[in-house]
C-alpha cells in the first residue's frame, strides 16, 4: 500500500528560523515500542552490559523508532508540523515491524551509536519516510541527506572507548563477535499503529519527551508476508 501525501495546509506558518533559540523547540517524530519490545531491549542491554563495551546506555522508556529529527524549531512552526506529519500518513494502515541485530553507527572502528534494526515491514515503513520528508520539506525543512535505517538506539560510546579490562584497540574485534553472535536475534513483531510529534527537552539526569501530536495510521493492517 502507498502512502497517500497532501500539501501542507498554507494557513500555518513558517516561522523565522534564525529567531532566537530561547524560542525554540526541540522536535522529532518517532514511532513508540510496545512493553514487550522495551522488555526484549532491556535484556539486551544487560547481556551486552557484561560484555564490558564503554557505552552510555539509553534508558528503556526513552528508546524510540525516530522517523525524521527536526532539531531546534520555532514554536509557532509546530502546527504546521504536525499537519505535515497527518498528511505524510495518508491511508496507511499500521505496519508489522519488529527489532532484529546489532549493529553501530558509524562503524566498528570509530562507533559512536549502538543500536538494534527494524525487520519486518520496513519498504511500508520506508515509503511513509519519504513521504513524511516531502510534506515537511514542502513546509521549509531540509531533507534528510543519508537514505533512512530504520534502528532503535541502545547506547551511546562514551570518549573513553576503552572497554573494561581491555585496550581500545580490541573494540572493533569485540563488536565484531557481538554482531555476528545477535544478527539472528529478534523480538516478537509488534504493529507501528502510530506517529507521534515529540518535544525533547535535554536535562542534567537525561532527555525528558513529551508527546504533542498522535497520527493514527488508520489504513488497512500490513502484517508481514
Amino acid at each position: 500500500m502507498g502512502v497517500v501525501m497532501n500539501a501542507p495546509d498554507a494557513r500555518f506558518p513558517q516561522g523565522n528560523r534564525n529567531e532566537s533559540r530561547q524560542d525554540n523547540i526541540r522536535i522529532f517524530i518517532a514511532v513508540t515500542l510496545p512493553d514487550h519490545v522495551a522488555c526484549w531491549l532491556s535484556e539486551i542491554q544487560e547481556e551486552l552490559k557484561a560484555c564490558g563495551l564503554p557505552v552510555q546506555w539509553t534508558r528503556t522508556g526513552n528508546i524510540h523508532l525516530t522517523l525524521k529529527f527536526l532539531g531546534e524549531i520555532p514554536a509557532q512552526d509546530i502546527a504546521g508540523v504536525c499537519q505535515a506529519v497527518g498528511a505524510s500518513a495518508g491511508n496507511v494502515g499500521p505496519l508489522e515491524i519488529f527489532a532484529k541485530g546489532i549493529g553501530v553507527f558509524p562503524g566498528v572502528k570509530r562507533p559512536r551509536v549502538l543500536w538494534t534494526g527494524i525487520s519486518g515491514r520496513t519498504d511500508l515503513l520506508g515509503d511513509l519516510h519519504q513521504n513524511m520528508d516531502a510534506a515537511l520539506h514542502a513546509f521549509g525543512f531540509p531533507k534528510d541527506e543519508r537514505a533512512f535505517t530504520g534502528h532503535l538506539t541502545i547506547g551511546r560510546f562514551k570518549t573513553d572507548r576503552r572497554p573494561h579490562g581491555r585496550g581500545a584497540e580490541s573494540i572493533p574485534e569485540l563488536l565484531i563477535e557481538i554482531m555476528k553472535k545477535y544478527q539472528s536475534i529478534a523480538s516478537s513483531p509488534f504493529l507501528a499503529d502510530a506517529i507521534h510529534v515529540f518535544k525533547s527537552d535535554l536535562t542534567p539526569k537525561g532527555p525528558i519527551y513529551t508527546n504533542l501530536s498522535t497520527v493514527r495510521l488508520a489504513g488497512g493492517v500490513e502484517r508481514l508476508s
